[in-house]
């Protein structure tokens, strides 16, 4: 979880809506902007919430692409802000010390609050975590309160850590996430699409690196020009792939066109 100072920040974000909202409607309760100095921060265009999610972490970044990933998700909201109320009752009971600066309670958040469509799960809270923070006595104590909170709350918490990742996985998702592109260029992204996927049709068993320089060379386009565009169209989804499969053993083939490709083009239109 991530912490700040109550008195300094609340007022002002909670008159902006922070932490507030559903969907492309959702505003995180802290953003990048927030928290410079965390260093490997990111700014990602989420397919479900279709909306740009602030997450502070390369960790946070690769979980988060799992559950963009996962069809059964249908929202996901980031930093997701606790009631103080609420956690300062915890941390009484549980004769913990609430997190605080200076002798200021501090607003504490959940990683990610996951939606899905699954009757028997309809909601998730997610906490990530490196493996080598459960050491730390004191994250330990941060973690209990915040398990508490939403065990109070009805709502199944999971605390996940780089081991629960699994490596094929992490090593697509660290092949996809640097081709996210802004979204001033992603029409000119979509309006190609339908062209490398009359391709693929023609020339399915091509691993998409061949297939890659063939277009390149088909199109006098400059070495690794369609590569980095199908790259990025898998990374917007645009182009589905099983993602427990080595990027480097696909062929065009396995790659598939979203059901939603005429919705997506519309909507990240709209967002220009």
């Amino acid at each position: 979880m991530t912490i700040i100072n109550l008195d300094s920040h609340s007022s002002k974000w909670i008159k902006q809506g922070r932490g507030e909202g559903t969907g492309k409607d959702y505003q995180p309760w802290l953003t990048i902007r927030d928290l410079p100095s965390l260093g490997r921060s990111h700014r990602v265009w989420g397919i479900q919430a279709q909306r740009t999610h602030h997450l502070l972490s390369d960790l946070e970044l690769k979980a988060f692409f799992l559950f963009d990933w996962n069809p059964v998700v249908t929202d996901i909201r980031e930093q997701f802000p606790l009631s103080l109320d609420d956690t300062l009752e915890i941390a009484r009971k549980a004769c913990i010390r609430h997190p605080g600066v200076r002798g200021k309670d501090q607003v504490m958040s959940t990683d990610f609050l996951v939606d899905t469509s699954k009757p028997d799960l309809p909601r998730m809270a997610i906490q990530v975590k490196t493996s080598s923070d459960l050491y730390n006595p004191r994250v330990i104590e941060k973690l209990e309160i915040e398990r508490q909170y939403w065990k109070k709350h009805n709502v199944p918490w999971h605390l996940l850590t780089e081991r629960q990742i699994p490596n094929t996985v992490a090593k697509n998702i660290a092949w996809l996430y640097p081709s996210q592109v802004k979204l001033e260029g992603i029409e000119d992204l979509l309006n190609i699409a339908p062209l490398y996927l009359n391709f693929f049709l023609a020339e399915p068993a091509k691993k998409i690196t061949q297939a890659a320089m063939m277009l390149d060379q088909a199109y006098s386009l400059e070495p690794g020009e369609s590569l980095q565009k199908i790259r990025s169209l898998m990374a917007l989804r645009v182009f589905l792939f099983d993602i427990a499969n080595p990027w480097t053993s696909l062929v065009v083939g396995d790659l598939k066109a979203s059901s939603d490709f005429l919705y997506l083009r519309d909507r990240y239109a709209a967002n220009q």
